[in-house]
């Protein structure tokens, strides 16, 4: 189960995430209309790549633009300053934002189903 995972995720990474995002509000709006279908569950898992892929790269902006203040070594070297400055190094590579700011994707609301519902 894991090897498959793992391929699944190599395959995922090697995608461009604007590619994937220009997809976003075709599936979420797939997903927003519920249907108990095999083409539905298979939206939502298309749905929750693209996200997977957008939240990937905004966690790697995050750690990566952490490092990047004045002085600070670069991950994996000796936390005693070793090792070459962030700022003599590569630099993080911003996020492109969105060609139509309100083609931005949303943030899905689930809440799980309550007792008696």
């Amino acid at each position: 189960m894991e090897k498959v995972l793992l391929k699944l995720a190599r395959q995922l990474a090697a995608f461009d995430e604007a590619s994937l995002m220009s997809l976003w509000e075709e599936y979420a709006g797939r997903v927003s209309r519920f249907e108990p279908s095999r083409r539905w569950e298979e939206a939502v898992l298309v749905l929750g790549m693209i996200q997977a892929m957008r939240f990937k790269n905004q966690l790697f902006n995050h750690h990566w633009a952490a490092t990047a203040a004045p002085g600070a070594a670069i991950p994996g070297t000796a936390a005693g300053g070793k090792g070459t400055p962030r700022e003599e190094g590569l630099r993080p590579v911003p996020s492109q934002p969105a060609a139509d700011p309100a083609k931005r994707g949303k943030l899905l609301t689930l809440r799980p189903k309550e007792d008696g519902e």
